[in-house]
């Protein structure tokens, strides 16, 4: 894919200085630039290197004024780093703008495929499914029976989805997830461990994202739910009956226990924990690997530590986990004092 400054700068609202016919197919870092490579400038501390880069167009924004010659074209926009991420979807949308049905994937006779949809090599798609129109799925990809997947969703590489389960419009899912596996329920008696079937499903609603690797379960009865606009990280793991409200994110590696409810416009990072059967609500943001063993009932609030603590008590409580050998050693100083007055 070729664009030239002119059709850049006419996608961007922009104003070209230089040559408006240099001619970009793909994108660089700007102290990385070489020729064809479209480039932008929005922090001032990479100015330096819009005099010495190589890509041949720069966006940069209109009240840039350069102190001595440059050989890149520029593109002034109002907010270069705004101009440059809708670049960054176009060429992604162009990107993954694929269709047509590969010869070598396996659709059911049954299955329902709406318009414009691609299927890539070693998909399977099983009895019963229903595929919405503009959909594209990646090869390696396997969808069972009775499951229906919105409009415009992309399944990347590899993604697996077992049976009736139900995906909304505009989600991606990438590579590897695995949507309605069992979930991790086992009834504990003399002669072993009996596993207890798990024949609910999994309900994920419009605009979700999730990443690579993540593993939703699907519910015992009834269903685990993705609200719309949830956002997952890589390698997440949402158990049976889990719901997260709508817009709420996790980043890479959150577990989250059967049962436990995530309220809307949450905010969770790395390897945040949850116990099972708890609620959280709405707008909680929790730190990196916090712990949560018991709701969290008030909304807004932010948390940090294991187990689970306000974020205000935990800072104000680490000053002394640090200086936790110091206090000992007071303790045991004064003890002996104590001692010897007696």
């Amino acid at each position: 894919m070729k664009f030239t400054a002119i059709q850049i700068s006419a996608m961007l609202n922009g104003v070209i200085e230089g040559n408006p016919e240099a001619t970009v197919s793909k994108l660089s870092k700007i102290e990385e630039g070489e020729p064809g490579s479209l480039t932008f400038l929005a922090n001032p501390l990479y100015t330096q290197y819009i005099y010495t880069t190589d890509a041949s167009i720069a966006i940069v924004g209109k009240s840039f004024v350069a102190e001595r010659p440059v050989k890149v074209t520029l593109v002034k926009v109002d907010n270069p780093e705004i101009a440059f991420a809708k670049l960054l979807e176009i060429y992604n949308q162009i990107k993954n703008n694929k269709t047509g049905i590969s010869s070598l994937a396996f659709i059911s006779d049954s299955a329902a495929i709406g318009e414009n949809v691609y299927v890539g090599e070693f998909a399977v798609i099983g009895e019963g499914v229903v595929i919405g129109n503009n959909v594209k799925i990646h090869p390696h990809v396997s969808i069972a029976e009775n499951t229906v997947i919105g409009d415009n969703t992309i399944l990347f590489a590899g993604v697996k989805i077992y049976s009736d389960n139900q995906i909304g419009k505009n989600c991606v899912i990438h590579a590897g997830t695995v949507i309605g596996s069992d979930g991790f329920r086992f009834a504990q008696g003399p002669e072993g461990n009996t596993k207890i079937a798990q024949i609910g499903n999994v309900l994920i609603e419009d605009d979700v994202e999730t990443g690579a690797n993540c593993t939703i379960d699907r519910a015992t009865l009834g269903s685990t739910i993705l609200r719309k606009g949830v956002k997952l990280d890589n390698l997440v793991h949402i158990a049976h009956n889990v719901e997260v409200g709508e817009n709420t994110v996790m980043a890479a590696g959150t577990g989250v226990a059967g049962s436990t409810k995530i309220g809307k416009n949450c905010l969770i990072s790395g390897h945040v924990s949850f116990t099972g059967h708890i609620t959280i609500a709405d707008g909680t943001q929790l730190g990196g690997a916090t712990g949560v063993s018991k709701s969290l009932i008030k909304p807004g609030q932010a948390y940090l530590g294991s187990p689970a603590l306000e974020a205000s008590k935990f800072r104000k409580s680490y000053v002394y986990f640090r200086n936790f050998p110091e206090i000992i050693a007071r303790l045991e100083r004064l003890e002996k004092l104590e001692k010897e007055r007696k």
